[in-house]
């Protein structure tokens, strides 16, 4: 049952090129509240999204250990544009895969019943790769954010005094400017 489930998920998953389109017209005519409310954040994640476009070149060793794997299932990624983590993210994704797996978007805020089966510590989190079989069946997930990611939001937690909120979303975009999904991509080829 829950592959057929998957399977009608995927369905209606959407491309990365109506994923940005979406963002565009989220920005530019927003349908409602949480819309208007974000769109600074739709704008910062277009801004971040094509900067990753522009700079995203695949890993060779990655690629070779992909092809190493012979995973022949789906990416589906759980994601909204606005969020900071996936913006980083799935633009290098979308682009690794390209070619080798299809790879589609859920958009999490217009169906909460998939992020609910896949919560990080009671968290609607995003971005949340979630790896397919051919057959839909789930083989793994991962996200929403690399290990060096998520030890700087340790950092945060453990100390907000010392270590600020500022500061973490400061340092986590300088990592992901730099790094340019190369981490996630690693971690996600492991699960493969």
């Amino acid at each position: 049952m829950i592959h057929l489930a998957m399977e009608n998920y995927w369905d209606k998953a959407i491309s990365f090129e109506e994923y940005v389109h979406i963002a565009k017209q989220r920005l530019e005519n927003p349908s409602n509240q949480q819309e208007t409310e974000y769109k600074q954040y739709y704008e910062l994640g277009l801004q971040r999204m094509d900067r990753t476009l522009k700079k995203y070149v695949p890993d060779e060793d990655q690629l070779k250990e992909l092809t190493s794997k012979n995973f022949e299932g789906k990416i589906l990624i759980i994601s909204e544009a606005w969020c900071g983590d996936a913006s980083a993210t799935v633009p290098a994704l979308v682009k690794f895969f390209e070619g080798k797996n299809q790879v589609k978007i859920f958009l999490r805020d217009n169906d909460k019943s998939l992020i609910a089966q896949f919560l990080t510590n009671g968290t609607e989190s995003i971005p949340k790769v979630i790896i397919l079989n051919d057959d839909f069946s789930i083989k793994n997930s991962w996200g929403p954010r690399p290990k060096y990611g998520k030890e700087l939001l340790m950092k945060y937690k453990n100390d907000p005094e010392a270590y600020s909120k500022d500061s973490f979303y400061n340092d986590l975009q300088i990592y992901y400017a730099k790094n340019r999904g190369k981490d996630a991509i690693q971690e996600i080829i492991e699960l493969l």
